[in-house]
């Protein structure tokens, strides 16, 4: 009886091996040919508004809180626009998220990035806010720089995490001040 079934299992075992010489396996390929493929991604620009978690995101004169239909406060912008007079009290950058299941910052850095006089390397100006898990909107408010502000192009660069660095940045905004803009304010 143990030879039979011996015998047995040598044959269901010569029969699996000769059956998986068969078999054909995927050949090896390089990994840019089946993953992250150039055809398929679009590179991201850090130098455009951020996106992904970031629904949508504006420059405006203000904001207003809104119950939102869960009865949450939703951020609304008022008088959205990319140009400002240079007496205004604040610029605001209002922002709507995407569903999001942890606490984080978000960070607003203000660079001059095309103003007469100012290093564009300087942030002239910054806020943060502190997203809890049950917001879907937020904003940040530029107060203007010591010396107010001064007429030309700004650049908001747009952080998302615990802190500022390379990895947290999502993004860029921008607006300008105008002297133009003072009559069109009303």
């Amino acid at each position: 009886m143990l030879s039979l079934g011996l015998s047995v299992g040598l044959l269901i075992c010569t029969a699996t091996a000769g059956h998986t010489e068969d078999l054909q396996l995927t050949p090896n390929v390089p990994i840019p040919e089946f993953q992250n493929r150039a055809d398929d991604v679009r590179p991201y620009n850090f130098d455009a508004p951020p996106e992904g978690m970031f629904r949508s995101i504006l420059t405006a004169q203000g904001y207003e809180e809104e119950p939102g239909f869960r009865r949450t406060h939703e951020i609304v912008p008022v008088n959205p626009r990319e140009t400002f007079p240079p007496d205004t009290p604040a610029v605001y950058i209002v922002f709507q998220l995407h569903q999001h299941y942890q606490f984080f910052k978000v960070f607003g850095l203000c660079f001059p990035e095309s103003v007469e006089g100012l290093d564009p390397k300087t942030v002239v100006t910054r806020d943060v806010m502190q997203i809890v898990s049950e917001d879907e909107s937020g904003y940040l408010q530029l107060l203007p720089p010591s010396g107010g502000w001064k007429p030309g192009r700004y650049k908001v660069e747009i952080y998302a995490g615990e802190a500022v660095n390379d990895v947290t940045m999502f993004g860029t905004v921008r607006f300008s001040i105008s002297t133009t803009a003072a009559s069109h304010a009303q």
